[in-house]
């Protein structure tokens, strides 16, 4: 849809509402939801951050959560895992409680090499958004506790903080990754989940394809980058997140193609080009046989919704 109506880029954040770094030297950074969202009336508008993930624990309360160009519910004991680059928003209930830790990329990727390619397969999951309800269990319990003791830790300011809140970060990450592995399908007896080194393979993958995918290569290019055939890379991305590679391609351009349609005033052409497509009307065709509707029906349908 053409529009002359002005809509404000969407803004990249370090911590909402702030464009400089947290003032701290420390790769995590911890605060209750009340500390930001009482200051905007618990209402977070939509934003995204670089080089930032975000954990977001909502112990009480609801809230209105906006992931894309998706809105759902948030409840009282789940979990959002927010990736760098995802647009997300917050609508929160008044005196809502719970927790926003937020972990620098550097750090994520310290934990990774620390913790193996098994891991590091897993964790890739959050490569996308994802919300995750804490079971009433001795798991569900531990992770409660350990929301709790980073707070605790972070804001007492002690000597080795820095040490004890990663070490509980890491138990979280840990016990999150199991959950969000544990409860994908079981694969088919004929398929074995990747060997560790075929894991670190995936997820560096994953890593190129958020850094090249506008300039659409092939499969064979990324696979040729990983020294692995592009049947191999297949075969890796079948096993890990249950799609072909060329569908996880296509799937990034797509969000990509989402966000720009929904978020800024570019015409259709204008987004084709800012999503790497040289003709407008096969950028339509490809959205279209994407998502089942043309990006002008997109915009109208989103619009439609967030009004």
């Amino acid at each position: 849809m053409d529009t002359d109506t002005a809509i404000p880029p969407i803004p990249t954040y370090k911590l909402y509402g702030e464009r400089e770094p947290w003032p701290t030297p420390d790769m995590v950074h911890c605060e209750a939801i009340a500390a930001r969202s009482k200051l905007h009336n618990w209402h977070i508008k939509p934003h995204q951050h670089s080089g930032l993930f975000q954990i977001l624990y909502l112990e009480k309360g609801e809230a209105e959560v906006r992931l894309d160009d998706r809105t759902s519910r948030m409840q009282a004991g789940e979990v959002l895992m927010v990736p760098q680059f995802c647009i997300h928003g917050f609508r929160f209930e008044r005196d809502a409680v719970g927790y926003v830790f937020t972990l620098a990329y550097p750090l994520i990727h310290q934990l990774t090499r620390r913790l193996g390619d098994r891991f590091a397969s897993r964790f890739a999951r959050f490569g996308r958004p994802s919300l995750h309800r804490l079971a009433e269990d001795a798991e569900g319990d531990s992770l409660r506790m350990s929301f709790h003791a980073i707070n605790e830790e972070y804001a007492a300011n002690l000597p080795q903080r820095e040490a004890l809140v990663e070490a509980l970060l890491t138990t979280i990450l840990i016990r999150l990754t199991r959950s969000a592995f544990d409860a994908q399908p079981q694969q088919p007896p004929s398929q074995s989940r990747p060997a560790p080194r075929s894991g670190g393979h995936f997820v560096r993958f994953c890593d190129m394809l958020e850094e090249q995918y506008l300039s659409h290569q092939p499969v064979a290019a990324y696979a040729a980058a990983l020294g692995i055939s592009a049947a191999h890379l297949n075969l890796l991305c079948r096993q890990t997140a249950g799609k072909s590679a060329l569908e996880m391609i296509h799937e990034r351009i797509v969000l990509e193609a989402k966000r720009t349609l929904i978020y800024t005033s570019m015409t259709v052409s204008e987004a084709a080009y800012a999503v790497g497509f040289a003709d407008p009307a096969y950028f339509t065709r490809f959205f279209k046989r994407a998502t089942g509707l043309s990006p002008k029906q997109f915009r109208q349908q989103a619009e439609a919704l967030h009004r």
